[in-house]
């Protein structure tokens, strides 16, 4: 999920299209909250770790 917002995050600055920004920011906030409740053990979804 980090990885696919920061590729539209490039898209969206390159293009100048700014609702591929604004979702690539969303994503790569989303990925990285649910990268850090994993790796801090909690469960995210039922799942003991999150990809």
């Amino acid at each position: 999920m980090i990885i696919l917002g920061v590729i539209l995050l490039v898209i969206g600055f390159v293009a100048g299209i700014s609702i591929l920004w604004t979702i690539g920011i969303v994503l790569v906030v989303i990925g990285a909250v649910l990268w850090i409740l994993g790796a801090t053990g909690r469960e995210v979804g039922g799942r003991r770790h999150y990809w």
